[in-house]
């Protein structure tokens, strides 16, 4: 069993939900970022997301895109990723790391030597932005022979047979993009995001997590009484960010750590995710 899925099941019978936040690899400086993915972890992250920085971001909005100049800048590349991630594994053997970016570093790699690396690595799912389901059935079967979980987005204009496509190839979590925009943007509408989560939920039968404009623990909060996860990105680069280098570590456990106790307050409310 993949430690996304025993994650998703231990807070289901906790009646608690996911907190996934997410960083980018390398940003501010590569040694920054395995103690970051600590920090995370100890603010009550249950899954990380580790962005894989790239030059043609489609939908990362400026913040995000300003942390893969960042990384770049230090030559950050997906083996570079891969290595924290493997670094970062000897440590934490439990909380699950998923790989968030775009085709063309896997590609450049090579499926086949991508997926034997991130499995060594430690990897346990990987979202690549621009795979859409039905493209991506062979990448899907491949990833998941390694034993790593292949997550893939839906939107408000998904159609529902996108859902089925989802269903069909898709493991470990569906992440929403809850609203028409790139990462960061502040129009998130929540009545709408509660009324297709129920959907997509029964149509695809894995845990549903939110994200894209999240950014405090009172959205955060409306969130986990709907969905299964909160997937929050922008906010905590952001203070990565505007932290002084030393301060940065400090400065997002303290921020996800109130993001948790605003999530644990949802304890046994609204619907588990399995």
């Amino acid at each position: 069993m993949s430690r996304i899925r025993i994650a998703f099941e231990r807070l289901h019978q906790q009646g608690r939900k996911a907190l996934i936040p997410f960083i980018t690899a390398g940003d501010p400086d590569p040694q920054a970022t395995v103690p970051l993915m600590h920090g995370l972890v100890a603010g009550g992250a249950d899954i990380i997301e580790l962005g894989v920085p790239f030059s043609d971001p489609m939908a990362d909005g400026p913040t995000i895109q300003r942390a893969s100049e960042r990384a770049l800048k230090w030559g950050i590349s997906l083996r570079t990723v891969l290595g924290i991630a493997h670094q970062f594994r000897k440590d934490d053997p439990h909380t699950p790391v998923v790989l968030m970016g775009y085709a063309n570093p896997i590609e450049a790699m090579g499926v086949d030597a991508f997926c034997k690396s991130a499995r060594e690595s430690g990897v346990d799912g990987v979202l690549v932005v621009d795979y859409p389901p039905e493209e991506a059935r062979d990448f899907a079967l491949k990833v998941r022979a390694h034993g790593i979980d292949p997550i893939f987005l839906l939107a408000p204009t998904s159609a529902e047979s996108r859902y089925r496509d989802v269903a069909e190839v898709g493991s470990g979590y569906i992440y929403y993009v809850s609203l028409k925009g790139v990462t960061g943007a502040g129009h998130l509408d929540v009545s709408d995001v509660a009324a297709r989560i129920p959907r997509i939920r029964a149509q695809v039968g894995m845990p549903v997590g939110v994200g894209f404009g999240i950014r405090d623990a009172a959205t955060a909060k409306q969130l986990a009484a709907i969905a299964d996860a909160v997937v929050i990105g922008s906010r905590i680069v952001e203070e990565i960010e505007n932290s002084p280098r030393e301060q940065a570590v400090a400065r997002v456990t303290e921020f996800l750590r109130g993001i948790r106790e605003a999530l644990d307050e949802t304890v046994g409310k609204g619907r588990g995710g399995s």
